[in-house]
């Protein structure tokens, strides 16, 4: 449960709840007849029994504005169809609000369920002593509170009053409901914003608006770090309806949530914004980057991680096992920048006023909203108000809101509200870019082709340059994205960390790092297996060994886990074998015969505390034409909520994997990235995507983890693992499209 806050009855109640309802927030003093108890800042009850149910994280796809609620709404006992739900501002009284990480569920489940046991207790409470029966003779049944001796009802409605009077239970003495009698939870209800979104009534960051705003599009450094060094904006004031040029101020490190700076044209529609922007005259310092290349700093990788680095994790010992080792075997792998590139770009509306600023965005995180824009401002951020739209994707990058802060300065500068679209060239060419990355593998086999000594190494610029000037190697958590806690049962095991400095802004994109690390160790794994001349899978669950909780303790380092304990969530290897059987057992793994032209590739990896295995189908005809016919996913996520927005999640991954490993890369020459569309870098067209995607849950009373990454990192290791079945072509290097396959 979230720390209890105390709260302006006014500023809580406006917008969300009317006068008299029953609100369950931070214990309070109240105005008005109705005393209001407020426990928790997710739930309230209305007077005519509507309950509405704050959603506090973003809904960019994911179906989190649904999936959240119905938790509250099921242990209240709660009708769905009387309850409404309202988007939160960004508040720190409900805990984190940025959705990314996979982790909605999950840090909020139970928080969810302590807040609709917790409304469900006061009604039931009211309800008793106003019957004069047992309090526990009374259950809350859609939406009414029921006596099932005397057959007595009362709407929720009706006991607002009554139930606000009641003392709050302690977090101790909350009765949570048995799975058994779970409603919604594991079955799920239809997409609270499904009807607006396919009938185009939703509010996207695009859409939103101000009275009175002006349009701006900004002409940025095309290197990051670089400025305006002179500029002549007469040219683009010559456009109709253009009202100013403004030079916004001058970037510097470290890279965080700051504006990139450049020069802003503002009018009074978007179309006059941008043709101004193609008039203006403006010469540029090329800063710290303008050298960066991307070909070179590849080399530069490689040559990192083929000589000794600084180790993160260590066990057994590793040299001597390698030196009596029956035969080795070793591999290099690299994968490029990628970008976001969700299908709306960046947008935001900003006002500032009586030295506040009120915004609507796009964003997967307003509480990052008001901390970068009250930093930026010098304003306290609760003088920062963010509205959150819906999201035409975000996948990482809508966590960071440089484009809320471009928007904030230019209507302090201007007096009047601005709205800042990104166009596509601007959300390619100035992204947060997943890192490159070059990985070595190494193995020391025994005579039966089983590594006895097992070395990864790996290179790539961090995304904690974000918060730190030049941090040069990866963090502990960017190494525990699966990476340094490979669980495989072998004795002697290290893994190195090398320096690589960031040249571009690096942030997270969906699943972050495991998306290298995956790929390298599975397709290792792979290749070790064909010189084995064993099956994939099988020889996978050798390495994997026994069931067991994987114990990392006395190994050099501490396991981040996604920021969980351990005993909560532990490594747990039974659940990584039952998927890898599920998967072949689904996929038809033992019957299906690869041959040249089509076959099957495999891949086993824990993301995010969620076990998935992944067998993809691949037809390659004899021009190299690559199709993928099947996808079969299993996966283990422990409690699921919505069984329909898992699947979908995991559909939504197997494109957009497929688009990455496929044919994202992005490049730089003369610190200037060369790509700044879909012309140059696509994602996955229908005849490029899997044809279909089957995703099978198994099973699980575990506590829930994460769904909306964990599906991406095994895509790209058992698509090339499939092509080397079909084609006999290692790929060693994304995206795929620069191997040839015939």
């Amino acid at each position: 449960m979230s720390a209890v806050y105390r709260l302006d009855r006014r500023e809580f109640l406006g917008g969300l709840f009317s006068a008299g309802a029953l609100v369950l927030a931070a214990p309070m003093a109240v105005e008005g007849a109705v005393p209001a108890f407020m426990p928790t800042v997710y739930l309230g009850v209305e007077p005519d029994g509507t309950v509405v149910i704050v959603a506090h994280r973003s809904e960019m796809g994911t179906g989190i504005r649904t999936s959240l609620p119905m938790v509250a709404a099921d242990e209240l006992g709660a009708d769905w169809k009387r309850v409404r739900i309202e988007q939160a501002l960004g508040d720190e009284k409900y805990g984190s609000q940025n959705t990314d990480g996979s982790c909605s569920i999950r840090d909020f489940y139970d928080a969810l369920r302590d807040a609709g046991a917790t409304a469900r207790m006061m009604l039931e409470r009211a309800a008793a002593a106003q019957w004069q029966v047992p309090l526990n003779e009374c259950s809350a049944v859609d939406h009414e509170i029921v006596h099932r001796a005397s057959g007595k009802k009362a709407g929720f409605g009706a006991l607002v009053a009554a139930a606000a009077k009641q003392p709050v239970p302690a977090k101790a003495d909350l009765k949570l409901k048995p799975a058994s009698e779970f409603k919604y939870i594991g079955k799920g209800v239809p997409m609270a914003d499904q009807n607006d979104i396919v009938r185009g009534k939703g509010t996207f960051g695009y859409d939103a608006k101000m009275p009175g705003m002006l349009y701006a599009s900004i002409e940025r450094p095309p290197v990051v770090g670089g400025s305006v060094k002179s500029f002549d904006g007469t040219a683009a004031k010559a456009v109709k309806g253009v009202k100013d040029a403004i030079v916004l101020p001058t970037f510097q490190k470290p890279y965080g949530y700051k504006q990139l700076g450049g020069v802003a044209v503002l009018a009074d529609n978007t179309w006059a914004a941008m043709e101004g922007r193609k008039k203006l005259q403006v010469e540029w310092n090329g800063g710290e980057n303008e050298s960066f290349d991307s070909d070179a700093f590849r080399k530069k990788m490689s040559e990192t991680v083929r000589s000794p680095q600084k180790a993160a994790r260590n066990k057994g010992d590793v040299e001597k096992a390698f030196a009596s080792a029956a035969k080795t075997h070793e591999a290099e792998y690299y994968t490029p920048l990628l970008s976001h590139a969700p299908m709306e770009p960046p947008a935001a509306v900003a006002e500032f006023k009586d030295g506040k600023v009120t915004a609507w965005a796009a964003t997967q995180n307003p509480q990052a909203v008001q901390e970068a824009v009250s930093e930026a401002m010098g304003i306290p951020k609760t003088d920062v108000l963010c509205h959150v739209t819906l999201l035409g994707g975000g996948f990482g990058r809508k966590s960071k809101p440089d484009y809320v802060v471009e928007a904030a300065l230019l209507s302090k500068q201007v007096g009047r509200p601005v709205k800042v679209s990104w166009t596509r060239q601007d959300d390619i060419k100035f992204d947060y870019y997943h890192a490159c990355a070059s990985i070595y593998m190494k193995a020391g086999l025994n005579a039966q082709g089983r590594p006895d000594a097992w070395l990864q190494r790996v290179a790539a610029p961090s995304l904690m340059n974000l918060y730190q000037k030049d941090t040069l190697e990866l963090s502990p958590l960017e190494l525990g994205l699966g990476f340094i806690d490979v669980p495989f049962d072998i004795a002697n095991l290290r893994v190195e960390n090398g320096p690589a400095a960031a040249h571009v802004r690096i942030g997270w994109l969906r699943s972050v790092n495991n998306i290298q690390h995956a790929f390298a160790i599975h397709s290792f794994v792979d290749e070790l297996a064909h010189l084995a001349g064993r099956d994939t899978v099988d020889y996978t669950m050798d390495l994997i060994g026994p069931a067991r909780r994987v114990d990392f303790s006395g190994q050099g380092f501490q396991h981040a886990n996604y920021g969980q304990k351990e005993d909560k969530f532990p490594f747990d290897t039974a659940r990584l074998r039952r998927v890898i059987e599920v998967a072949a057992e689904k996929s038809g793994w033992s019957k299906n015969k690869s041959a040249p032209g089509h076959a099957w590739g495999f891949a086993a990896h824990r993301s995010f505390l969620c076990y998935v295995a992944t067998v993809v189908e691949v037809k390659v005809d004899k021009d190299g034409k690559l199709t993928i016919p099947t996808v079969h996913y299993a996966i283990d996520p422990g409690q699921v909520i919505h069984p329909d927005r898992v699947i979908s999640q995991f559909q939504g991954a197997a494109v957009f994997g497929t688009s990455g490993a496929l044919l994202g890369e992005i490049t730089a020459t003369g610190g200037k990235v060369k790509q700044a569309n879909f012309n140059n870098y696509p994602v996955a067209r229908m005849n490029e995507a899997p044809q279909q995607v089957h995703v099978h849950i198994v099973p699980s009373n575990e506590p829930p983890g994460g769904v909306g990454e964990p599906g991406v990192p095994t895509i790209a290791p058992a698509l090339a693992n499939a092509i080397f079945a079909a084609t006999g072509k290692r790929i060693r290097e994304l995206p795929l499209k620069k191997t040839k396959l015939v």
